[in-house]
Protein backbone atom coordinates (compact mmCIF):
# COMPACT_ATOMS: atom_id res chain seq x y z
CA UNK A 1 0.00 0.00 0.00
CA UNK A 2 3.03 2.40 1.01
CA UNK A 3 4.57 1.85 -2.43
CA UNK A 4 1.10 2.40 -4.34
CA UNK A 5 0.47 5.65 -2.09
CA UNK A 6 3.93 7.08 -3.76
CA UNK A 7 3.19 5.71 -7.22
CA UNK A 8 -0.11 7.64 -6.98
CA UNK A 9 0.96 10.94 -5.28
CA UNK A 10 4.40 10.91 -7.77
CA UNK A 11 1.91 10.79 -10.83
CA UNK A 12 -0.41 13.86 -9.35
CA UNK A 13 3.18 15.84 -9.21
CA UNK A 14 3.95 14.79 -12.78
CA UNK A 15 0.20 16.17 -13.64
CA UNK A 16 1.23 19.47 -11.65
CA UNK A 17 4.73 19.60 -13.29
CA UNK A 18 3.47 18.86 -16.90
CA UNK A 19 0.84 21.01 -17.23
CA UNK A 20 2.72 24.15 -16.03
CA UNK A 21 5.66 23.36 -18.99
CA UNK A 22 2.91 22.83 -21.16
CA UNK A 23 1.44 25.72 -20.03
CA UNK A 24 4.68 27.70 -20.07
CA UNK A 25 5.02 28.91 -16.30
CA UNK A 26 7.98 25.89 -15.93
CA UNK A 27 10.41 27.25 -19.52
CA UNK A 28 12.42 25.57 -21.34
CA UNK A 29 15.89 24.80 -19.89
CA UNK A 30 14.91 25.47 -16.52
CA UNK A 31 16.07 23.02 -13.76
CA UNK A 32 13.90 20.92 -11.52
CA UNK A 33 15.34 20.87 -7.80
CA UNK A 34 14.29 17.98 -6.64
CA UNK A 35 14.39 19.16 -2.74
CA UNK A 36 12.63 22.52 -3.99
CA UNK A 37 10.04 20.16 -5.68
CA UNK A 38 9.50 18.19 -2.31
CA UNK A 39 9.59 21.19 -0.85
CA UNK A 40 6.82 22.90 -2.40
CA UNK A 41 4.40 19.80 -2.45
CA UNK A 42 5.43 19.04 1.35
CA UNK A 43 6.51 15.20 0.75
CA UNK A 44 9.64 13.45 0.59
CA UNK A 45 11.93 13.27 -2.20
CA UNK A 46 10.90 9.47 -3.58
CA UNK A 47 7.99 10.38 -5.24
CA UNK A 48 9.69 13.74 -6.36
CA UNK A 49 12.30 11.41 -8.59
CA UNK A 50 8.78 9.32 -9.70
CA UNK A 51 7.28 12.54 -10.73
CA UNK A 52 10.73 13.36 -12.38
CA UNK A 53 10.92 10.07 -14.21
CA UNK A 54 7.41 10.42 -15.54
CA UNK A 55 8.29 13.25 -17.08
CA UNK A 56 11.18 12.01 -18.69
CA UNK A 57 9.28 9.31 -20.39
CA UNK A 58 6.86 11.97 -21.98
CA UNK A 59 10.18 13.55 -23.45
CA UNK A 60 8.69 16.53 -20.97
CA UNK A 61 12.38 16.82 -19.22
CA UNK A 62 15.74 15.49 -19.87
CA UNK A 63 18.78 14.57 -17.17
CA UNK A 64 21.77 16.61 -18.05
CA UNK A 65 24.84 15.59 -16.89
CA UNK A 66 26.23 18.46 -14.31
CA UNK A 67 22.96 20.11 -14.31
CA UNK A 68 20.55 18.11 -13.32
CA UNK A 69 17.01 17.65 -14.48
CA UNK A 70 16.18 19.85 -17.11
CA UNK A 71 12.82 21.15 -18.85
CA UNK A 72 13.35 19.86 -22.61
CA UNK A 73 12.73 22.54 -25.48
CA UNK A 74 9.78 21.61 -27.56
CA UNK A 75 9.48 23.02 -30.99
CA UNK A 76 6.14 23.15 -33.13
CA UNK A 77 7.80 21.08 -35.53
CA UNK A 78 8.27 17.78 -32.77
CA UNK A 79 5.21 18.25 -31.53
CA UNK A 80 3.40 18.46 -35.67
CA UNK A 81 5.82 15.19 -36.51
CA UNK A 82 4.62 13.60 -33.08
CA UNK A 83 0.58 14.05 -33.96
CA UNK A 84 1.22 12.97 -37.46
CA UNK A 85 3.13 10.10 -36.56
CA UNK A 86 0.48 9.50 -34.15
CA UNK A 87 -2.22 9.93 -36.79
CA UNK A 88 -0.47 7.25 -39.11
CA UNK A 89 -0.46 4.63 -36.50
CA UNK A 90 -3.73 5.60 -35.01
CA UNK A 91 -4.85 5.01 -38.48
CA UNK A 92 -3.34 1.70 -39.11
CA UNK A 93 -4.82 0.61 -35.97
CA UNK A 94 -8.41 1.42 -36.76
CA UNK A 95 -8.95 -0.07 -40.33
CA UNK A 96 -7.35 -3.23 -38.60
CA UNK A 97 -10.24 -2.76 -35.85
CA UNK A 98 -12.93 -2.54 -38.25
CA UNK A 99 -12.06 -5.40 -39.85
CA UNK A 100 -10.62 -7.73 -36.69
CA UNK A 101 -12.76 -6.56 -33.65
CA UNK A 102 -15.07 -9.07 -32.74
CA UNK A 103 -19.46 -7.82 -31.80
CA UNK A 104 -18.04 -7.73 -28.43
CA UNK A 105 -15.14 -5.51 -28.47
CA UNK A 106 -17.32 -3.13 -30.81
CA UNK A 107 -20.20 -3.34 -28.37
CA UNK A 108 -17.10 -2.15 -25.77
CA UNK A 109 -16.26 0.56 -27.91
CA UNK A 110 -19.45 2.17 -28.40
CA UNK A 111 -20.13 2.13 -24.68
CA UNK A 112 -16.94 4.01 -23.97
CA UNK A 113 -18.21 6.43 -26.60
CA UNK A 114 -21.64 6.67 -25.12
CA UNK A 115 -19.86 7.59 -21.66
CA UNK A 116 -17.67 10.24 -23.49
CA UNK A 117 -20.35 11.71 -24.79
CA UNK A 118 -22.72 12.14 -21.67
CA UNK A 119 -19.03 13.19 -19.73
CA UNK A 120 -18.26 15.84 -22.94
CA UNK A 121 -22.18 17.21 -22.71
CA UNK A 122 -21.77 17.55 -18.97
CA UNK A 123 -18.58 19.49 -18.76
CA UNK A 124 -16.36 16.95 -16.79
CA UNK A 125 -13.03 17.13 -18.64
CA UNK A 126 -11.03 15.13 -15.97
CA UNK A 127 -12.83 11.86 -16.36
CA UNK A 128 -13.37 12.71 -20.32
CA UNK A 129 -9.40 12.83 -20.49
CA UNK A 130 -9.85 9.11 -18.69
CA UNK A 131 -12.43 7.20 -20.53
CA UNK A 132 -10.62 9.09 -23.91
CA UNK A 133 -7.66 7.24 -22.55
CA UNK A 134 -9.21 3.92 -22.53
CA UNK A 135 -11.05 4.61 -25.36
CA UNK A 136 -8.06 5.04 -28.03
CA UNK A 137 -6.52 2.21 -26.19
CA UNK A 138 -9.10 0.01 -26.91
CA UNK A 139 -8.72 1.12 -30.61
CA UNK A 140 -5.03 -0.01 -30.89
CA UNK A 141 -6.06 -3.45 -28.43
CA UNK A 142 -8.55 -4.01 -31.34
CA UNK A 143 -6.50 -3.97 -34.20
CA UNK A 144 -5.28 -7.36 -32.88
CA UNK A 145 -1.42 -6.13 -33.92
CA UNK A 146 0.89 -6.76 -30.57
CA UNK A 147 3.70 -4.45 -32.69
CA UNK A 148 0.96 -1.77 -33.95
CA UNK A 149 -0.59 -1.73 -30.51
CA UNK A 150 2.71 -1.39 -28.79
CA UNK A 151 4.19 1.22 -30.83
CA UNK A 152 1.03 3.16 -30.90
CA UNK A 153 0.89 2.96 -26.90
CA UNK A 154 4.82 4.05 -26.69
CA UNK A 155 3.86 6.79 -28.61
CA UNK A 156 0.64 7.44 -26.89
CA UNK A 157 2.29 8.02 -23.87
CA UNK A 158 4.85 10.57 -25.28
CA UNK A 159 1.94 12.86 -26.62
CA UNK A 160 -0.32 12.25 -23.42
CA UNK A 161 0.57 15.90 -22.14
CA UNK A 162 -0.58 17.53 -24.94
CA UNK A 163 -3.93 15.41 -25.86
CA UNK A 164 -4.93 16.28 -22.21
CA UNK A 165 -3.68 19.75 -22.51
CA UNK A 166 -6.54 20.31 -25.86
CA UNK A 167 -8.95 18.51 -23.97
CA UNK A 168 -9.08 21.27 -21.40
CA UNK A 169 -11.01 23.59 -23.40
CA UNK A 170 -14.67 22.30 -23.53
CA UNK A 171 -15.37 23.34 -26.48
CA UNK A 172 -12.85 21.05 -28.03
CA UNK A 173 -13.70 18.07 -25.56
CA UNK A 174 -17.38 18.10 -26.99
CA UNK A 175 -16.02 18.56 -30.49
CA UNK A 176 -13.98 15.51 -29.83
CA UNK A 177 -16.50 13.40 -28.87
CA UNK A 178 -18.24 14.39 -32.24
CA UNK A 179 -14.99 13.05 -34.15
CA UNK A 180 -15.39 10.01 -31.90
CA UNK A 181 -18.51 9.38 -33.04
CA UNK A 182 -17.18 9.37 -36.85
CA UNK A 183 -14.53 7.01 -35.74
CA UNK A 184 -17.06 4.35 -34.29
CA UNK A 185 -19.42 4.46 -36.79
CA UNK A 186 -16.75 3.49 -39.26
CA UNK A 187 -15.55 0.72 -37.09
CA UNK A 188 -19.10 -0.60 -36.58
CA UNK A 189 -19.65 -0.86 -40.43
CA UNK A 190 -16.68 -2.45 -40.74
CA UNK A 191 -15.60 0.32 -43.36
CA UNK A 192 -11.99 0.65 -42.94
CA UNK A 193 -10.81 3.19 -45.20
CA UNK A 194 -13.40 5.57 -43.07
CA UNK A 195 -11.81 4.64 -39.77
CA UNK A 196 -8.39 5.64 -41.12
CA UNK A 197 -9.57 8.74 -42.37
CA UNK A 198 -11.68 10.03 -39.54
CA UNK A 199 -8.23 8.60 -37.32
CA UNK A 200 -6.17 10.91 -39.12
CA UNK A 201 -8.53 13.83 -39.16
CA UNK A 202 -9.09 13.35 -35.41
CA UNK A 203 -5.26 14.11 -34.71
CA UNK A 204 -4.84 17.09 -37.05
CA UNK A 205 -7.90 18.14 -35.43
CA UNK A 206 -5.88 17.53 -31.90
CA UNK A 207 -2.51 18.85 -33.24
CA UNK A 208 -4.32 22.34 -34.18
CA UNK A 209 -5.76 22.85 -31.13
CA UNK A 210 -2.31 22.24 -28.91
CA UNK A 211 -0.26 24.45 -31.41
CA UNK A 212 -2.72 27.25 -31.38
CA UNK A 213 -2.66 27.71 -27.45
CA UNK A 214 1.46 26.64 -27.58
CA UNK A 215 2.63 28.75 -25.15
CA UNK A 216 4.72 32.16 -26.90
CA UNK A 217 8.34 31.85 -26.75
CA UNK A 218 8.99 28.16 -25.55
CA UNK A 219 9.20 26.41 -29.20
CA UNK A 220 12.83 26.49 -30.79
CA UNK A 221 10.84 27.56 -33.78
CA UNK A 222 8.52 30.28 -32.27
CA UNK A 223 4.73 30.41 -31.28
CA UNK A 224 1.79 30.50 -33.32
CA UNK A 225 0.54 34.19 -34.27
CA UNK A 226 -3.21 34.21 -33.70
CA UNK A 227 -3.59 34.61 -37.65
CA UNK A 228 -1.58 31.41 -38.36
CA UNK A 229 -3.50 29.40 -36.00
CA UNK A 230 -6.21 28.20 -38.67
CA UNK A 231 -3.62 27.11 -40.97
CA UNK A 232 -1.82 24.41 -38.61
CA UNK A 233 -2.37 21.53 -40.48
CA UNK A 234 0.14 18.59 -40.67
CA UNK A 235 2.78 17.34 -43.59
CA UNK A 236 0.77 16.01 -46.75
CA UNK A 237 0.40 12.16 -45.41
CA UNK A 238 -1.90 13.08 -42.14
CA UNK A 239 -3.53 15.97 -43.70
CA UNK A 240 -7.43 15.67 -44.37
CA UNK A 241 -8.32 16.83 -48.25
CA UNK A 242 -9.76 20.00 -47.43
CA UNK A 243 -10.54 20.99 -51.19
CA UNK A 244 -12.82 18.09 -51.31
CA UNK A 245 -13.80 17.15 -48.21
CA UNK A 246 -16.21 19.25 -46.35
CA UNK A 247 -16.45 17.87 -43.10
CA UNK A 248 -12.38 18.17 -42.95
CA UNK A 249 -12.41 21.81 -44.14
CA UNK A 250 -14.91 22.44 -41.56
CA UNK A 251 -12.76 21.09 -38.47
CA UNK A 252 -9.68 22.77 -40.33
CA UNK A 253 -11.43 26.04 -40.61
CA UNK A 254 -12.65 25.52 -36.46
CA UNK A 255 -9.12 25.15 -35.36
CA UNK A 256 -9.68 22.51 -32.97
CA UNK A 257 -9.24 18.71 -31.87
Amino acid sequence: MKGSGRKLLGSGIAADLEAEIIDGRLEAGSRLEENEIARRFEVSRTPVREALQLLAARSLVERVPYRGVIVSEISQAEIEQLFEAMGELEALCGSAAAQRMSIGERAELLELHRDMEALAAAGERADYAEVNAAFHNRLFEGAHNRYLTEAAEALRLKLAPFRRAQLADITRMQRSSAEHAEIVAAICERDADAAARALRRHLVSAAAQILARWAPGRARGGSLSRDKERTVKLGDRGAPDTAHDPHARAMADSGGD
